[in-house]
């Protein structure tokens, strides 16, 4: 029987990060922190990728402080993609990013065979320009709608509220980064849980309502919405002081 949207196997998965470089994100090594953890992430991310021949995961960024451009343009394989460090200095043009992802997450250059997006939001402070008017952009794209959003707030002056809004689920909240550590953790697992999750098939998933994912560092649990899990992640200790 034809599935809907095409065949489920090699599926576009666009895997989009969107990184804060403002200059707050100099203090303390923050970028420093943001560009390892990705970096790091990547082996694992790779690994995941290619335990689920369904999709085809194409990874891009975006990199917002006075403006916001595409750090990474291209649509790359996941098994080609390297990153290059980002460096910090401006203001945050938030609104600025959502409206330059909400183009490319129009239909064409999207496909109705794709797999919903997995976007994740990185940011430390509040946005500078219309962040409403870039989020409204991105909202009135179905894909843009249909994505997997996920925000990380680095540090305790993190505007949580409008990354809130990017979510715009009732059930998540944002991940909230106050240390070096817990950076990199939410990091690799946005890289690696998220994208599992994203990009597994329907028949493939557990019990809809509740699904368990977990590392000895973290408690994962997810709610099905539109067919795919979308999780909420519960950091254990580690012990550490807030230090950003």
């Amino acid at each position: 029987m034809a599935l809907p949207g095409g065949a489920i196997s090699n599926r576009p998965l666009h895997f989009i990060w969107l990184c804060d470089c403002s200059g707050s994100m100099s203090i303390n090594g923050k970028i420093e922190v943001l560009n390892r953890a990705i970096r790091e992430s990547l082996p694992e991310m790779k690994r995941v990728a290619n335990d689920n021949p369904n999709a085809n995961v194409l990874v891009r960024a975006i990199k917002f402080s006075d403006s916001a451009q595409w750090h990474v343009p291209t649509e790359t394989p996941v098994n080609s993609f390297n990153w290059t460090d980002l460096t910090a200095g401006g203001l945050t043009d938030m609104g600025k990013a959502l409206l330059l992802l909400a183009e490319q997450l129009k239909m064409p250059p999207m496909t109705d065979r794709a797999l919903p997006p997995v976007l994740v939001l990185i940011s430390d402070g509040q946005p500078t320009d219309d962040f409403d008017t870039g989020l409204r952009a991105l909202m009135n794209e179905p894909w843009g709608k249909k994505a997997v959003r996920i925000a990380i707030a680095v540090g305790q002056d993190a505007d949580k509220d409008t990354l809130q809004k990017f979510i715009n689920h009732p059930e998540l909240r944002p991940l909230e980064a106050n240390n070096a550590e817990t950076l990199v953790r939410y990091i690799k697992w946005a890289s690696t849980a998220v994208l599992k999750a994203a990009s597994s098939p329907v028949s493939q998933m557990r019990t809809p309502g509740k699904t368990i994912l977990s590392n000895p560092t973290t408690t994962t649990t997810t709610t099905t919405t539109r067919g795919i899990p979308i999780p909420t992640v519960v950091m254990s200790s580690s012990g550490d002081d807030d230090v950003w």
